[in-house]
């Protein structure tokens, strides 16, 4: 089992940038492939980026390529997800996602295991 707990969201102007943080406690981090999502207001909950165990691997959705980045730290047992030149259409709660098959970098929410609470992001245009 493991606890997520994302924090670093807030309300911030399009252009600007902020930098989410995953921490987790329980099982050790490097045991999970971890995932950024995020739900938009009446939408449905939407794959943002993930990253391999070792952090060797990484992957993005279109939306986001080139803007943002996904990093972990083992050690610290946490995961970030830096994210520069936001939008409005970046408004959204983000979810940090643990999936226990480290052997694959999935994309879907059904593949991931473990949830955090989420933590607001607003951007104002």
């Amino acid at each position: 089992q493991v606890q997520l707990v994302e924090s670093g969201g807030g309300l911030v102007q399009a252009g600007s940038s902020l930098r989410l943080s995953c921490a987790t406690s329980g099982r050790t981090l490097n045991s999970y492939t971890m995932g950024w999502f995020r739900q938009g207001p009446g939408k449905e909950r939407e794959f943002v980026a993930a990253i391999s165990r070792t952090g060797s691997n990484t992957k993005y959705a279109d939306s986001v390529q080139g803007r943002f980045t996904i990093s972990r730290d083992n050690a610290k047992n946490t995961v970030y997800l830096q994210m520069n030149s936001l939008k409005p259409e970046d408004t959204a709660v983000y979810y940090c996602a643990a999936d226990t098959n480290f052997l694959r970098v999935g994309t879907l929410v059904l593949e991931y295991d473990y949830w955090g609470q989420g933590t607001q992001v607003t951007v104002s245009a």
